[in-house]
């Protein structure tokens, strides 16, 4: 029963792997874009797959307010519902508890939310998210659990660190195991070492299929957050998949991965597309700059994707200008088409004993910066 998950090689502390699921496998280190409202915005599911996407990201607040877990169940539940066949994770709605903090209220039993969009009442329980998670047949649920903001007191993100692991109890007790379906337990503690070490030991004792590391890239920084990277992924289980929620930018992936986390998701690459910032392999540009006006290169020289290999800087920047709905879809595929590439590029470099120069190579790329001169 549940997700198996094996570990092919190492290279000091970053894995290659395989997590897999009742819809197939998923290889690892991997990215997983985000697909709140069962849509990874400005995107086609087929065109997420041709990006080398392997899972994808729900959302279990967003889609218990619309259209609701009963109606996507009725649907024959997610993956038939949004037209993806692969491997699904759904966020359990505790990064909500944070985010949302002046439209809920907090207690032992759960969260009562206003819902952002029409000021109805929900309450959502450990029980309750596990009960929502099924109906949408995602592949890997998360347990319930609440982010405390940085900076907090060392006092409440203990008292809210250990909340969390009385509710990845309930979670795990209420979740429904079957086979190719699994549950991922949250480590919490901010940054603080001893309480990331305590909820270790708390998660590993009720026992799950995966582990996250949860509570950063929440404004802490990424100096601050490698300080933490450097021991949390070390107090979890070393059979099992390691998912850093949330994270983030391509620097952050390639230290993270350095460290041993297996699994990223975040809204980077597609919030970016709509906002004309690309990705590529000599770092981030704006698109809308006035230097891409008359640029007949494509935005990066050995992409594969659509984007750069019919069109030019000029033409995207053109579209950008204008508004047009398609230089957003163009530059949303070629982000997560690169972020892909990213972790392709990273499983290869491990599996062929190339990772320390690949790394040296990223950074160098990045700090060249994206050449100017046509």
């Amino acid at each position: 029963m549940g997700l198996k998950f094996k570990i092919v090689k190492t290279v000091g502390k970053s894995r290659l792997g395989q997590l897999l699921t009742k819809h197939g496998t998923v290889n690892t280190p991997a990215f997983m874009p985000v697909g709140t409202c069962a849509t990874v915005k400005a995107m086609f599911p087929e065109s997420v797959a041709a990006t080398g996407a392997e899972i994808l990201l729900g959302n279990t607040y967003h889609l218990m307010l619309r259209p609701g877990a009963d109606l996507v169940e009725k649907m024959g539940g997610l993956h038939k519902f949004m037209n993806w066949d692969k491997p699904i994770l759904t966020d359990s709605g505790g990064f909500q508890v944070m985010s949302l903090s002046g439209l809920r209220k907090l207690k032992e039993e759960g969260v009562t939310f206003r819902s952002h969009v029409d000021g109805t009442k929900y309450f959502l329980s450990p029980e309750e998210s596990m009960k929502i998670q099924y109906k949408l047949d995602s592949n890997i649920t998360m347990c319930l659990d609440e982010c405390t903001p940085y900076p907090s007191t060392y006092e409440d993100c203990a008292k809210s660190m250990r909340m969390s692991m009385r509710w990845a109890k309930r979670s795990k007790d209420a979740f429904v195991d079957r086979d190719g379906y699994g549950i991922f337990g949250i480590q919490q503690g901010n940054v603080f070492k001893d309480l990331r070490a305590e909820s270790a030991e708390a998660l590993k004792k009720i026992g799950f299929d995966g582990y996250a590391i949860g509570g950063l890239a929440i404004g802490e920084g990424q100096e601050k957050m490698f300080e933490v990277l450097d021991y949390a992924p070390d107090m979890l289980p070393a059979d099992k998949p390691r998912y850093l929620m949330g994270v983030g930018r391509p620097d952050d992936i390639v230290g993270a991965v350095l460290r041993g986390v297996d699994m990223f998701d975040c809204v980077m690459p597609t919030r970016s597309g709509r906002t004309a910032q690309a990705f590529t392999k000599y770092g981030a540009i704006n698109i809308r700059n006035a230097r891409h006006r008359e640029d007949y290169r494509p935005l990066e020289e050995g992409c594969d994707c659509p984007l750069c290999t019919h069109y030019s800087r000029a033409y995207l920047h053109h579209l950008h200008k204008c508004n047009e709905i398609l230089g957003v879809m163009l530059l949303t595929w070629h982000n997560i088409r690169y972020y892909e590439r990213l972790m392709q590029d990273l499983r290869d470099a491990i599996k062929n004993d190339s990772l320390d120069n690949y790394v040296v190579q990223f950074y160098e790329n990045q700090k060249r910066g994206d050449i100017e001169e046509l």
